[in-house]
């Protein structure tokens, strides 16, 4: 399999990204889905007519499910929604919640989950009108699907709760649901049974913070490499760590990608300086085997992560004129994935600290004074920048500890093996921000670097002639917050970029 195969193959969060935008429209039901959803409909219809036992229709939920449901249908939907209603905490933004919104409607319209095709386009027209609940971030074990959370989502389609609201300037506020809905002309929805049970048995919360982050790290993967070339030339660093037959003789496609990013930012007939050694420390040599394993990680996340998307996570479900009761809202496929996107996430980042650390230390840097400060003693250079950024790598790594190791039994006896995978999910993303932020600490390490040793290499675009202005030589000391936090939003504007041009280019050479 090619390289450009393997990423086509791994292409779909983008996908799916772009597909729940604000600009996205999701298209009415066509003649299959209607079929479908019609099909288990009537599967569900005819077991209830037999008198058959149908968890969360005519039966109770959870520990529950021996005693029998209400007669009403919008009673017991309502019911489920309402004794869910119990997540707490800051709402995810208003991104996250629109995507899961887009993944719950999604599953249901694969007609598994006798939804039907009418109650699933009121839904569907609400999304396409922009309407989007405010999902509180804590208060679900991931197991029967992100119950607590998702059943906030319903809430706020039936009036209750919050919704997001965007006003003429794009700003967005978090306001009351019944209120929203009525700004867009709408009733509140009610919720029969299955409908109800449909959409709260589902990962979708957890998978939608899952696919935000993979987004978001591999963006800064692609960022450190990019840094990690930067530096390489800066320093006059051995470019024969990043030789393709490094990468060629080991086999890992992540290693080969991550070198070419870095000889990306090395000039034709780049040498090492004869002052540099042959052989760097480990965090810029190694930087391929590093960065390359995290790529590979996230190629290997994105497949387990697509497919849940894609896929039904509900419970019961309608399969072939059946009634199967299982476990599809079981978190446990996005709880792993979003464990090891943790793990990744710590190693981009510990690595970034590592380059930033020689970039201030004499015995790497070639000689320049500590801190890359011009006035030791009197000044102190980038002795805060390290320190922080040393303090996110110690945050990051109490954030990524992986929560399906926090796992406890819950609901009486029914729950009794639980995934955390939202938890996990929250925890990377706070995580994320932080290692953004030691992404842009080294980024300004490295625009002092070039000041302090006069390496003036000529670019006029961005990022690094960027990078230098907004940084400019510490020709004394100054509070550098704002700088760390502009040279982040520099690296992940250029990252996104670089990312897309990667894309287009192995387009190109597939004659696609």
């Amino acid at each position: 399999m090619t390289v450009f195969a393997e990423r086509r193959r791994n292409s779909g969060l983008a996908d799916i990204l772009r597909s729940a935008g604000w600009e996205a429209v999701l298209d009415k039901c066509d003649a299959d889905d209607v079929d479908r959803m019609r099909a288990s409909v009537e599967v569900l219809s005819t077991a209830i007519a037999a008198k058959e036992k149908v968890y969360g229709i005519t039966q109770g939920f959870g520990a529950l499910v021996d005693f029998a449901a209400s007669e009403s249908s919008v009673e017991q939907g309502g019911g489920l929604i309402a004794h869910l209603g119990t997540a707490q905490g800051e709402p995810l933004s208003p991104e996250v919640c629109r995507l899961v919104v887009w993944l719950r409607l999604r599953s249901m319209r694969r007609g598994h989950s006798a939804v039907s095709p009418e109650f699933w386009q009121v839904l569907a027209d609400l999304w396409n009108r922009g309407f989007t609940p405010a999902i509180p971030r804590h208060g679900t074990v991931s197991a029967s699907g992100d119950l607590q959370t998702l059943a906030q989502a319903a809430l706020a389609y039936a009036g209750q709760g919050e919704a997001w609201v965007r006003d003429v300037g794009g700003r967005w506020s978090a306001r009351p649901a019944a209120e929203a809905l009525a700004g867009l002309g709408a009733p509140p929805v009610e919720w029969p049974a299955r409908e109800a049970l449909a959409f709260v048995n589902g990962t979708s919360v957890g998978l939608a913070v899952s696919i935000v982050n993979h987004h978001a790290i591999t963006l800064l993967t692609r960022a450190v490499a990019a840094l990690t070339g930067r530096i390489v030339r800066l320093l006059g660093a051995n470019a024969e760590a990043y030789h393709a037959g490094l990468g060629h003789v080991r086999g890992q496609p992540g290693q080969l990608t991550v070198a070419r990013w870095v000889r990306a930012e090395l000039p034709a007939g780049f040498t090492r300086d004869t002052s540099r050694p042959l052989q760097e420390p480990y965090s810029l040599r190694c930087a391929p085997q590093v960065l390359g394993a995290v790529l590979d990680q996230l190629r290997s996340a994105e497949d387990v992560l697509v497919r849940e998307a894609m896929g039904c996570t509900d419970n019961p479900i309608c399969y072939e004129g059946e009634i199967l009761h299982g476990g599809n809202f079981h978190a446990m496929p996005v709880g792993l994935c979003s464990d090891q996107l943790g793990l990744c996430l710590q190693q981009v980042a510990f690595l970034a600290e590592r380059q930033l650390a020689l970039l201030c230390a004499p015995t790497t840097n070639g000689g320049l004074p500590p801190m890359l400060t011009p006035r030791p003693g009197s000044g102190s250079g980038l002795a805060g920048v390290q320190i922080s950024a040393t303090s996110f790598v110690s945050r990051i790594r109490q954030l990524v500890y992986p929560a399906s190791l926090t796992a406890l039994p819950t609901n009486g006896t029914n729950q009794d093996h639980v995934p955390m995978a939202l938890n996990g999910a929250n925890g990377v993303a706070e995580a994320v921000e932080l290692a953004w932020l030691v992404c842009g600490s080294l980024a300004v390490g490295a625009a002092q670097y070039a000041a302090l040793a006069g390496r003036d290499l000529g670019e006029t675009g961005a990022p690094w002639a960027e990078l230098g202005e907004l940084s400019p030589p510490l020709d004394h000391d100054r509070p550098l917050a704002a700088e760390v936090r502009a040279a982040r939003d520099l690296m992940t504007r250029a990252a996104g970029q670089w990312v897309l041009e990667d894309d287009l280019g192995e387009a190109g050479e597939a004659g696609l």
